[in-house]
């Protein structure tokens, strides 16, 4: 889990999950909630069965891809490259 600041200047949690298999999920939250982004990564990664729900709080791109079901641009944050992942 790491905090990253957005290009318009919001804050947002990142989470990473690595399963045993090398299979690797991310998810965020733009209201801070680690438990939320947890979720999103876990489920990108295959372990969670349900998708999480998410309700949309800034209209960030991120957001409207999850709510699509489309796949999230990550890169699409300039920050987001520079994340350094325990494990990686």
């Amino acid at each position: 889990m790491q905090s990253l600041r957005l290009a318009t200047g919001e804050e947002a949690l990142v989470a990473r999950v690595l399963t045993t298999e090398g299979k690797v999920g991310f998810g965020f939250s733009f209201r801070l909630d680690g438990t939320e982004a947890r979720h999103m990564a876990e489920w990108a990664a295959g372990v969670r069965a349900e998708r999480p729900p998410y309700e949309s709080q800034l209209d960030h791109a991120w957001e409207r891809s999850w709510l699509s079901d489309e796949e999230i641009e990550w890169q699409s944050e300039p920050g987001f490259a520079k994340l350094q992942w325990l494990g990686a």
